[in-house]
């Protein structure tokens, strides 16, 4: 009974020790989007260009926004994007999504990557909260 008391007790600190994905700073991720405004667009005007609009990106399954020519690799990925499928496809696009047409080589730093999508969180489906 101690050692189950001890293990639930590690298992509760590292829990709460652990960075959660939505710890991210949304004011530096909307600096670090800058990068991202060579391909994409957000706000309320927002138009596909390089790659599709990522307003309201949360919750959207790949692939799928209206008007945008995605490659088969992504429209056939089955994913849905969340915190966890964007922080592995920020790190490295091709390796989550084989044959994806982003050529973005991917954000290494995991902090940064937390508060580019703290930043994408705040942008509705309609363009609110890109204040551009």
């Amino acid at each position: 009974m101690k050692l189950t008391h001890a293990a639930a007790a590690l298992a509760a600190t590292l829990f709460l020790a652990a960075p959660a994905l939505a710890d991210g700073d949304a004011a530096a991720g909307r600096n670090l989007f800058n990068q991202c405004r060579a391909c994409h667009q957000i706000g309320a005007d927002a138009q596909n260009s390089v790659g599709p609009v990522l307003n309201g990106v949360f919750g959207r399954k790949a692939g799928q926004y209206p008007g945008y020519n995605y490659s088969d690799a992504n429209k056939g990925s089955g994913l849905t994007w969340d915190e966890a499928t964007l922080t592995e496809y920020l790190k490295d696009p091709r390796a989550k999504v084989p044959g994806t047409k982003m050529i973005f080589p991917g954000i290494k730093q995991p902090e940064r990557v937390a508060n580019l999508i703290a930043f994408l969180k705040t942008i509705k489906e309609n363009g609110d909260g890109a204040d551009e």
